[in-house]
């Protein structure tokens, strides 16, 4: 009961992230601030439906799957921020 409690709460956490992310894009429009706004959507959806399934846990391959796509979208942004061309 209390670990549904606290992926309820990881995954609030994590959309909240997205669109906190997503309103700098809005402003800057760098999509450095879009990749991690989409970066954290995606994890807050991720742990959402890990609360839809009949046994919440993250056991599964496709969870990690998920949640490594989602770093390595993070990675890029960083990566073509610091090394991508300067215009």
């Amino acid at each position: 009961m209390i670990d549904g409690f606290l992926m309820g709460v990881i995954a609030t956490s994590s959309l909240v992230a997205g669109v906190f992310f997503l309103r700098f894009w809005k402003q800057t429009r760098d999509v450095f601030f879009l990749a991690f706004a989409a970066s954290f959507i995606i994890e807050g959806l991720n742990r959402a439906s890990l609360l839809l399934t009949k046994d919440p846990t993250e056991a599964h391959p496709v969870t990690y799957i998920v949640r490594l796509l989602s770093f390595l979208l993070i990675l890029a942004a960083i990566l073509k921020k610091n090394y991508g061309r300067s215009h």
